[in-house]
């Protein structure tokens, strides 16, 4: 079995790391800077940081932000929130980030994704998906866009086959249902998604223990795994967090 990826997503709003559930009710947790910092030290495998409100808001990421972000890091980093053409793919590259992600953008004018890979390729360009439960899809899961403010009438798995027929190299998949609750991660939509494309997958949305982290590796086929609010909290750290994976048989890269 490869090693599995684990990656600490930061959601960047006004300059400052924050933290919600289900998309609402988000708090401060630090400067993001400082926190990226502190996790490549404890041995992170990646970093994602996201504009949370730049795609509602209708305006370009914050690059003086990412930059300083990724002055700080020597791991791979990825980027989303409001990139909305190839050249702001570009500009967020230059600043220090090795893939792009892009999310309503790409529902709105699904080419950004063929043509980021055509100019940068495809281990670039990241989708990023956040569903939640509709019955009336026909994988029994909807896409939703702004931020978890707009249904778009997309089912999620024949979306996710579409970007990886556009050129999309990977898939951070977030549950809505699950966001931010430590609950643990949505594992139907997740092995559904993993196992309908032939791109990693990254699990998003629930993480509170490594049990969870466990399940979705074993259970639900994904090849990485995002936290936000179990490590954000200080209630584990990236060590102790791999230590749990490889004790359950899960490969690890470990510091």
């Amino acid at each position: 079995m490869l090693e599995k990826r684990l990656i600490v997503c930061l959601d960047v709003k006004e300059g400052r790391t924050t933290k919600g559930v289900r998309f609402k009710d988000n708090v401060d947790v630090g400067d993001p800077v400082v926190m990226a910092r502190r996790y490549y030290e404890e041995g992170v495998d990646e970093l994602v940081f996201y504009d949370i409100t730049a795609s509602a808001e209708r305006r370009k990421i914050r690059i003086d932000t990412v930059r300083r972000v990724a002055e700080q890091i020597f791991i791979p980093f990825s980027v989303g929130g409001g990139i909305s053409s190839v050249a702001e793919m570009r500009e967020v590259l230059l600043a220090g980030a090795e893939k792009v992600s892009v999310n309503s953008s790409a529902v709105r004018n699904p080419d950004i994704i063929a043509g980021g890979a055509a100019l940068y390729g495809s281990q670039c360009v990241v989708l990023g998906m956040d569903v939640a439960r509709d019955p009336g899809m026909p994988c029994g899961y909807g896409v939703v866009i702004d931020g978890g403010r707009t249904r778009t009438g997309l089912d999620a798995l024949a979306w996710a086959r579409r970007a990886e027929r556009l050129g999309a190299g990977e898939i951070v998949l977030n549950s809505i249902d699950a966001d931010g609750t430590k609950q643990g991660y949505e594992l139907i939509v997740t092995g559904l998604i993993s196992r309908g494309v032939g791109i990693p997958v990254v699990a998003s949305g629930g993480a509170g223990t490594p049990d969870h982290i466990l399940a979705v590796f074993r259970d639900a086929a994904a090849d990485a795994a995002l936290v936000a609010s179990m490590v954000h909290s200080g209630a584990w750290s990236i060590a102790g967090i791999k230590g749990c994976l490889a004790a359950g048989g899960i490969p690890v890269r470990t510091p």
